[in-house]
């Protein structure tokens, strides 16, 4: 029993680690430590309400995974234009329940659901890698003097973007811009080499 126990949290800590050295690489909201302990803890109370009742734990593994909730909203993070932080937010609920899954000892269902999430976060880097769905970053350029839009706009050619906001300081002649842009990452070299020639600007960012 006790053998059995140290593989169910030795499997699900390795497990949890793995994605969350991804997380942390991508510069995620929830990086290494949350997902290990969201897993690990789960897998405990897993393990506990099969030991205080185990003829019915759902009450006690029901009640963790809608808690985990409070968790993931938390992964949220709000600018002035977008959300980011949904698929941390789901991650973390996701591997509160492959941790109970291994916790009360289905290790199909719990490598099962694990082997998925590796499928969606390939995927989602692909798609990511190829600028499809609605992947954007955000651009903003200060500019030396007030620059008219078709001059800006030259920049971003055969790129969808949307304009989020612009301020003007005719005092001291400058422009302030935030554009949202949809792009595949290896662009985003061409566009930061684009914006460096332009003697106009005089610094810019690309989140």
């Amino acid at each position: 029993m006790a053998l059995e126990i140290i593989i169910k949290f030795f499997v699900v800590l390795v497990l949890s680690i793995l994605f969350g050295i991804e997380r942390q690489i991508s510069k995620k909201p929830v990086g290494f430590g949350t997902f290990i302990f969201v897993a690990v803890g789960s897998c405990s109370l897993g393990i506990i309400a099969l030991k205080i009742s185990p003829e019915n734990p759902l009450p006690l593994l029901s009640a963790i995974v809608t808690g985990i909730g409070f968790l993931g909203a938390g992964a949220l993070i709000k600018s002035t234009d977008k959300i980011f932080g949904f698929t941390s937010a789901a991650g973390i609920w996701l591997f509160a329940i492959i941790g109970l899954t291994f916790g009360i000892g289905e290790y199909k269902i719990g490598l099962i659901t694990y082997v998925i999430v590796w499928i969606v976060v390939v995927t989602d880097k692909y798609l990511e890698n190829k600028g499809i769905s609605s992947y954007q970053r955000k651009v903003n350029i200060k500019t030396i003097g007030i620059v008219e839009k078709s001059k800006i706009l030259s920049i971003f050619s055969g790129i969808k973007w949307k304009l989020v906001s612009l301020s003007i300081n005719k005092k001291e002649k400058r422009c302030n811009i935030n554009y949202l842009i949809s792009l595949p990452i290896e662009k985003i070299n061409e566009i930061s080499k684009e914006l460096e020639k332009k003697s106009w600007i005089e610094s810019f960012s690309i989140e």
